[in-house]
Formats: C-alpha cells, sequence, structure tokens
C-alpha cells in the first residue's frame, strides 16, 4: 500500500515502509491438543479422588447450554449426590469496593494454611450490551489461586441470576464430593443475585467498609436482614476509630429487624484483609454458628428448606425454556409483538393468548 505522504507535495515527511508482519498462526505448530471427552463414570471417579481438572471440566458441563451437555452433567450430579452435603457453605457479599477478593483471600488462606479444602464459586454478572463477563476473581486472588487445597471458580450469570444460581447450587455438590469441606459463594456487588445465593448456603456474611460516608444509606435493608453477621473491612491505621463507630451504627440497626428464624443474633465484627487482623475471629464465629444452628436442628431445617426451593426454581426454569422453545409460540410471538406495538391488543391479552395456544397443544 502506497502512502500519499510520501508525494513530493509534501516536503519534510515521509511515512516508512514497515517490516512484514508474520502470520497470526504459529507455522510450526502441527497438531490441535483436545481435551479427553471422559466417560461419566470417569468423571465422577475424578471428582471422588479430587482431580482439579476433571473437576473443572465437570462445572463446564453444568454451565453448557447444549442438551446433551446438560444430560450428562445431570447423570455426573447424581451419582455425586451420596457424597455431598458435608461441607459448610458460606456465602459472602458487599458492596462494590468493600474488600471482598481481598477479605476471601484472606479466610481463604486461614482455612487452608489449617488443613481443610475450599471451593470459592463467584457469580459474576454478564454486562447487558456485550453479554460478556470479566471473570477476574483468580486474578484478585494470587496467593489462594495457586494453593493446591484450593479451587476458584467465576460463573457468568449472562443475564439469568436463577439460572447461573442453580448450576452454582450444582457445582457445590461436585465440589462437596470432590472433598472440599468449606464453600464460599460470592456475589460480585449488592444487587439481586443475593436471595439466590441465600438459599443456597448455611451462613450468609456482609462485608461493608468503615470511611464512606452515611455507612448506612447505602445498604438495603433486605439484605441486612438476610446476614448472619456484619464484618466491617478496613479497620486498619488511621481507620480503626472509625471502624468502630461504623461497627456500634451497625449493632444499633440490627436491633430494629425482627429476629432470626434460627434463634443466633446477627453479630458485627471488625476486621482488615490486608493485615488479617480479626480474620481467625470471623472465622471462628461462622464455625460457631454452624454449631448453634446443628445443636438446635435448624441447619436440617434450612438444607431441607433449600432442596424444596430449588426444585420449584428448577421446574420454572425448564417451563420458561420449553415455552421459548416451543415452534408454534415461537410463529406466534413476532405477530403478537406487533399487535401490541400498535395498540391492536394489551400486553395481558396476548400473554394469555400465547399460554393458551401453548398449553393446548
Amino acid at each position: 500500500m502506497k502512502h500519499p505522504e510520501n508525494d513530493k507535495k509534501y516536503k519534510g515527511l515521509s511515512v516508512n515502509k514497515g517490516i512484514e508482519q508474520p502470520p497470526i498462526v504459529n507455522p510450526y505448530r502441527t497438531r490441535t491438543i483436545r481435551k479427553k471427552d471422559y466417560s461419566i463414570s470417569e468423571y465422577v471417579e475424578g471428582i471422588l479422588r479430587g482431580d482439579m481438572v476433571i473437576l473443572s471440566q465437570a462445572v463446564t458441563l453444568i454451565e453448557s447450554a447444549r442438551f446433551d451437555h446438560q444430560q450428562k452433567a445431570q447423570e455426573i450430579i447424581e451419582k455425586c449426590l451420596p457424597y455431598a452435603g458435608e461441607s459448610v457453605r458460606v456465602g459472602i457479599t458487599g458492596v462494590p469496593g468493600s474488600g471482598k477478593s481481598t477479605s476471601i483471600e484472606s479466610f481463604g488462606m486461614q482455612i487452608v494454611r489449617s488443613g481443610k479444602k475450599l471451593a470459592v464459586l463467584a457469580i459474576d454478572p454478564s454486562s447487558e450490551r456485550s453479554k460478556g463477563s470479566i471473570l477476574g476473581d483468580k486474578t484478585r486472588m494470587e496467593e489462594l489461586s495457586i494453593q493446591k487445597n484450593a479451587f476458584i471458580r467465576p460463573s457468568p450469570s449472562a443475564g439469568s441470576l436463577g439460572g447461573v444460581a442453580r448450576k452454582t447450587r450444582e457445582t457445590i455438590v461436585l465440589c462437596e464430593a470432590a472433598g472440599f469441606d468449606t464453600i464460599f459463594v460470592e456475589t460480585v456487588g449488592v444487587g439481586q443475585s443475593e436471595t439466590a445465593v441465600h438459599s443456597m448456603v448455611d451462613f450468609f456474611l456482609l462485608i461493608q467498609m468503615t470511611g464512606g460516608g452515611d455507612e448506612l444509606q447505602g445498604i438495603k435493608r433486605g439484605i441486612m436482614e438476610m446476614a448472619d453477621c456484619i464484618i466491617i473491612n478496613k479497620a486498619d491505621g488511621d481507620n480503626m476509630e472509625k471502624a468502630k463507630i461504623t461497627q456500634a451504627q451497625y449493632k444499633n440497626a440490627l436491633h430494629l429487624f425482627p429476629g432470626h428464624e434460627s434463634g443466633w443474633n446477627p453479630e458485627v465484627l471488625t476486621y482488615s484483609g490486608l493485615t488479617g487482623r480479626g480474620v481467625p475471629e470471623v472465622l471462628e464465629m461462622v464455625y460457631r454458628y454452624i454449631t448453634f444452628t446443628k445443636a438446635n436442628h435448624y441447619f436440617e431445617h434450612k438444607r431441607a428448606s433449600q432442596a424444596k426451593y430449588w426444585m420449584y426454581e428448577s421446574i420454572n426454569e425448564q417451563l420458561r425454556k420449553r415455552f421459548y422453545q416451543n415452534e408454534q409460540i415461537q410463529k406466534m410471538l413476532s405477530i403478537k409483538e406487533h399487535q401490541v406495538l400498535n395498540n391492536e391488543i394489551s400486553s395481558f391479552a396476548a400473554a394469555h393468548e400465547l399460554l393458551t395456544k401453548y398449553y393446548k397443544q
């Protein structure tokens, strides 16, 4: 390609030709490395012996939208169910910037150093525009991600928090079968995903920070009511006094909420994810809660309620999926949408006709 800038009329201006670019594909690459296609029994055996590679590939099957992958994943889950249920499941949420990743790494390192196995499952919201997710949790947990007894797996929500939450719950089953005795389920930000996460964990932890102005203003009441503990992060250095004030504010606020069904009184603790100050106390409190709820049988009651909840959620999801995948409905949808936009029919009437058509098939 010739450059017009090299014309004689442009004095003192020239553009070099440059160098020839190498091909994008490596010419020395002679073969394509393919993942091994394991059988269901090979997947189950690999998961039970704690093989991280096979566990990761099984989680990928759960997250896949392909029908054959979903069938295979369900068979694997059913065979792993008898070996699941023995972990402590902890949900972790907090406002952006509260230091969730730093905190999880601090808690996680404390857990793996004690000889336990930890799985971190993160629900990462997808972009409404590009439908993509950053999935950067491993890069934010550098030390924890290289530990032999730690497994970190972010999952994109792909626009459906209910769907990804179901997949996360199924991933919990596989992680428990693989021998992980502690499961962290992290949500990114404070939003709708908290309700879904709360319905699959034993203990719900809300991380807050201090020094951001009105500490209670940006927190939804519903999330505070769900929390079994509120922990104030960044309680270090010059922030110590502010952290204590924030702690007192939250303690006073919690008195205004109705008591928990478990009989547990939510606690407010301060700690520093950066320095590790207060981290052992937070973990001790989590295990104290588990002991408390097992003693009064609320632990088993909550697990049973969650299993029932997810049965109904799965029914709702399958009904929705089959409705929109129906060929007759797909043809009828565009017609009804056109009629609604032209004010020929109401939205409710259009929905009623579509559902009636579906049920008559």
